[in-house]
């Protein structure tokens, strides 16, 4: 069953482009047909409200043994939480607490959930030792041979002619979410048949990405490259076959393509200079969604005046894109956003919507711009407080704030598992000394 609200959507797609002939890549009655068989390529048709209501549904769905059977099948029962933890509606200690509190058994380090919700926190701790080097290779790449800067046309449109990758693209841009497996079988096709720089595949993902986070999104990319890890990560059209839903498996099966090969021979392939180009067939070319930095309408929520009286002795509770939880009972809330970071690291509509709708939930007040403009806002507070953030310019402009005002201060973020002070390579090694700190789970929540 498509949902109600998403069949809507889908509706209104066609009728639009029927109205606007010259808009997109399709002709309107492509695009129409385009929309029906959408319905029927994806494996599942998420829905992310940016609600606190929604993100607590979803938990009280997990199933931790259904998890630990499933999760690895593109319609398996994964926890879909992502977007919640990216943007800081919560994070795992408490949705592991919150699991106890109701499961007959208790989680513990073992558990499958546990050991993956521990990925994120590998990646966080990673970037935290390494910093903006994690937007370069981290170590050799498999293949000497240049990689191309720029995703390949045919990739974005979703008509390389491989049925797993034009599927997972079209999915990414419907819903803003992609199953793990599909994200790993999108970045090797990309990285290690195409020919395509790692950078420019995971610059083109987190923008679409409503979970889209920097540190496990480009640090995945990396492992699929084999600059994070000790070999390429490869896949093949068995290996599509074998994980794709019944419903949706004639639609993404890729026999006859190019990854339909043995993995010593995508190895070889991987490791030599061969490019792939798109396969020969009719294909429907999809829209590629607009992505870009703060929409211009967040400037007109601004009304600085208004904003200084508000604060004015007050403890402020500043809300940004990572913090977008509870707010503290008392304080004032105040949404803010700094150009300068999504410039460099733009989102699509859909991203930029959800997170909106959530800080508009938030507050009706607002900052938008640098350490200038925080201060010029919030200098008559009483207090400001937020919540550390590792996004750079986001850190940068608040620090910079917080020497010129010292009532600007951090709180640290929610982190469930023990600070590993040594730098891990691998997440083995980060998750086996995390685990010799706290002795048990229920130590760490």
């Amino acid at each position: 069953m498509i949902p109600v609200r998403l069949r809507a959507r889908l509706n209104e797609a066609v009728q639009n482009a029927a109205k606007r002939p010259k808009r997109g890549l399709c002709s309107p009655p492509r695009a129409a047909n385009a929309a029906a068989k959408l319905k029927l390529r994806m494996t599942q048709t998420p829905h992310f409200e940016p609600t606190l209501a929604a993100m607590h549904a979803k938990i009280a769905a997990i199933r931790p043994q259904q998890y630990a059977k499933t999760r690895n099948d593109l319609n398996g029962a994964v926890t879909r939480l992502s977007p919640y933890f990216t943007h800081g509606f919560t994070d795992a200690g408490t949705v592991i607490r919150q699991l106890n509190a109701h499961a007959p058994q208790r989680l513990h380090f073992d558990d499958k959930i546990v050991f993956e919700f521990a990925w994120r926190s590998f990646f966080q701790h990673v970037w935290a030792h390494q910093g903006d080097a994690i937007f370069a290779d981290l170590g050799e790449p498999v293949c000497a041979s240049e990689y191309a800067s720029a995703m390949p046309h045919d990739v974005l449109t979703a008509t390389t002619g491989v049925p797993a990758i034009d599927c997972a693209v079209r999915e990414l841009y419907a819903t803003g979410y992609l199953h793990n497996h599909a994200r790993m079988w999108l970045a090797s096709y990309v990285v290690h048949l195409r020919k395509i720089s790692w950078q420019a595949g995971a610059a083109w993902m987190y923008a679409h990405l409503l979970d889209g986070d920097l540190a496990s999104n480009h640090l995945s990319w990396q492992w699929v490259a084999g600059t994070f890890a000790n070999k390429p990560y490869l896949f093949n059209a068995e290996n599509v076959a074998r994980f794709t839903p019944a419903a949706s498996h004639a639609h993404w099966r890729s026999e006859g393509t190019v990854i339909d090969q043995s993995y010593e021979a995508l190895d070889a392939w991987a490791r030599s200079a061969r490019c792939a180009k798109a396969q020969l067939g009719q294909r429907e070319a999809c829209t590629v969604p607009s992505t870009g930095g703060v929409p211009l309408a967040v400037g007109a929520s601004l009304n600085l005046p208004a904003l200084q009286v508000a604060v004015r002795g007050q403890a402020v509770w500043l809300v940004h894109p990572w913090n977008l939880g509870d707010a503290p009972q008392g304080a004032v809330v105040v949404a803010w956003l700094c150009p300068e970071f999504h410039a460099r690291h733009p989102w699509s509509v859909r991203r930029w919507d959800w997170v909106l709708a959530r800080m508009r939930a938030l507050s009706s007040s607002w900052v938008l711009g640098d350490a200038t403009a925080l201060g010029a806002a919030l200098s008559g507070a009483a207090q400001v407080r937020v919540l550390a953030t590792p996004h750079r310019a986001y850190r940068d402009a608040f620090a910079k704030a917080a020497l010129q005002h010292p009532q600007f201060c951090s709180a640290a973020p929610p982190q469930w598992l023990p600070a590993v002070a040594k730098p891990c390579r691998s997440f083995t090694s980060y998750y086996q000394a995390a685990r010799k700190q706290a002795k048990d789970l229920e130590s760490c929540l």
